[in-house]
């Protein structure tokens, strides 16, 4: 029996690698976030978005990437979220979204030149960074974890809101109306 379940578990495996490779081109697509948060878009799935409603989102990104020279999940998370609200119908100046990153994910928002002297890399989070701000997604770092990061305030990259505390952004913007999606 332990054989069969073993057998079943690298059959299924192989069976869905198979598939993913046989997506066709543009199965996924990054329609407003180019390049990042990419998405199959179903016209005709369930619960999608209401065009004409205001979306108020605090998406608290606490995790690092797996290594120094890879986007942030939690980041790209939240470019997916932003090309699935548009590719719903929602226009961008319905999205109030803000991200703010604490913890493991502090170091995403530093500058390149100390990320670079941190992880002798490139910040590879900078261009989505950059790209989010255009899109009206505020991008946020708790001011607490920088502090316990022992990363100066001024090496924080010119795109990214210095926040008091994540702790208190993301109580203050539940107040407000926004809802938590934790990353």
């Amino acid at each position: 029996m332990r054989r069969f379940s073993t057998l079943a578990a690298v059959a299924a495996l192989a069976f869905a690698a198979n598939a993913a490779a046989e997506q066709p081109a543009g199965f996924w697509t990054t329609p407003t976030i180019e390049g990042y948060g990419k998405i199959h878009y179903l016209p005709n799935s369930a619960y999608k978005p209401d065009p004409r409603q205001t979306y108020k989102i605090v998406f608290a990104l606490t995790q690092a990437a797996k290594a120094p020279d890879q986007v942030n999940p939690a980041l790209d998370r939240v470019a997916r979220t932003v090309n699935l609200y548009v590719a719903a119908g929602v226009p961008l100046k319905n999205l109030k979204f803000v991200a703010v990153a604490s913890g493991a994910a502090t170091q995403l928002v530093l500058d390149d030149a100390h990320y670079q002297a941190a992880f002798k890399t490139a910040n590879p989070n900078l261009p989505l960074i950059e790209k989010l701000r255009k899109a009206g997604v505020d991008v946020a770092v708790c001011a607490q974890a920088v502090a316990e990061h022992d990363f100066q305030y001024e090496w924080v990259d010119k795109h990214v809101t210095t926040a008091l505390s994540a702790l208190t952004t993301v109580t203050t913007l539940e107040h407000q109306g926004y809802d938590l999606m934790a990353l």
